[in-house]
């Protein structure tokens, strides 16, 4: 899948809550694609305020070299919550490593957020 057909509507409407992404899953590949490209505004637009940090800074080092969502429980289109089991791969240093996580979402008001990692 592309990123115009993944993440990019994602990208350009949450800012005007003209386009949300639909499920949990949907929104952690577009935060992904989000930290890939840096889009800090959107990270933290996508956060969940409880737990949201007031700055996000990026680690120049770090390449991400891929995403693989390992398992989703519940955060379907009609679902208040979600946690997605996923692995991404990153270089850093000269380094290849990968970021092994299972993320919480919830929704608000039909916008998904990001809450934490379990």
């Amino acid at each position: 899948m592309s990123y115009a057909e993944c993440c990019e509507p994602w990208h350009a409407g949450r800012a005007d809550g003209s386009a949300q992404a639909p499920t949990a899953e949907a929104l952690m590949r577009s935060r992904y694609s989000a930290f890939v490209l840096e889009l800090a505004d959107y990270l933290l637009a996508s956060w969940h305020e409880s737990t949201r940090p007031r700055t996000l800074e990026f680690d120049r080092q770090t390449q991400w070299l891929g995403l693989e969502i390992l398992q989703t429980r519940s955060g379907g289109e009609a679902a208040q919550q979600g946690v997605v089991e996923f692995s991404a791969r990153y270089r850093s240093a000269g380094q290849v490593g990968q970021q092994h996580e299972k993320s919480t979402f919830v929704r608000e008001a039909g916008a998904w957020y990001y809450v934490t990692a379990i």
